[in-house]
């Protein structure tokens, strides 16, 4: 049986709609099942942004035929969850493009290092980008982006990210408790933690490198205490060698 969440006779005038090209801002048409689009102008290739996290979670059919959803789709889940937690990101900083450039060098070692290390990729890369989103609202509030203030009014901002999104409850509640301590590891903690632990300790790392080459016989010394991760300490050494 078909499921009828996947059949046009169940559709309505919104199944079907028009999307702006982020790259060029010419009109693509998108049916709600898409997963991506190419632009027929400047042929950008994005993702659809009313796709929704999960199995078809736009589908009230869903449930009836989970098990019988294609599993290309269902290999795309964190791809897809990915995808629009950086467009939400690069949303909510606006024009703070140092705060965007920081996110999205996280996520780039936490992607490495997290499938070296085997860590639940959704979480890490959830959090890779989400970790700095309470910046803002301390500044705002505390008049201070201070690490204490950032792990207060984050969580809630990523909360509601993801619950706009319609990501699990389990990956929120996870997620936002990296947030939340960020910068202040337990004396225990989880893996997916210390993946995006050591990748915001490497792109930190590179920031001070810039004003101030790093002693990479040091970082060497240090690096077992540095770094919790052995995929983070070597990409970490990897990248400082060549400042020797």
């Amino acid at each position: 049986m078909k499921c009828p969440g996947q059949d046009t006779q169940y559709w309505d005038k919104n199944s079907i709609f028009d999307v702006k090209c982020p790259k060029c801002n010419a009109s693509v048409e998108f049916f709600k099942d898409d997963t991506t689009r190419k632009c027929g102008i400047c042929g950008h290739k994005f993702i659809n942004p009313k796709l929704d996290f999960g199995c078809a979670s736009y589908c009230k059919f869903a449930r009836n035929c989970i098990d019988t959803l294609p599993e290309e789709f269902l290999k795309k889940r964190v791809e897809l969850l990915k995808e629009k937690i950086e467009l939400e990101t690069k949303k909510y900083f606006g024009t703070d493009f140092k705060r965007i450039s920081h996110a999205l060098s996280v996520a780039h070692y936490a992607d490495k290092i997290g499938k070296q290390e085997g860590g639940n990729m959704a979480v890490v890369m959830a959090s890779a980008y989400l970790h700095d989103i309470g910046i803002p609202e301390a500044e705002k509030k505390h008049k201070s982006c201070a690490a204490k203030y950032q792990e207060i009014e984050g969580p809630p901002i990523a909360k509601n990210i993801l619950l706009k999104l319609n990501a699990p409850a389990d990956l929120i509640q996870e997620v936002c408790d990296i947030i939340r301590r960020h910068h202040t590891p337990r004396k225990e903690e989880t893996l997916n933690f210390k993946i995006l632990y050591d990748a915001d300790l490497i792109v930190n790392l590179e920031k001070k490198n810039k004003k101030k080459p790093i002693d990479y016989q040091n970082l060497k010394k240090s690096a077992n205490r540095l770094f919790f991760t052995k995929s983070g300490m070597e990409q970490a050494l990897k990248i400082f060698k060549n400042t020797v």
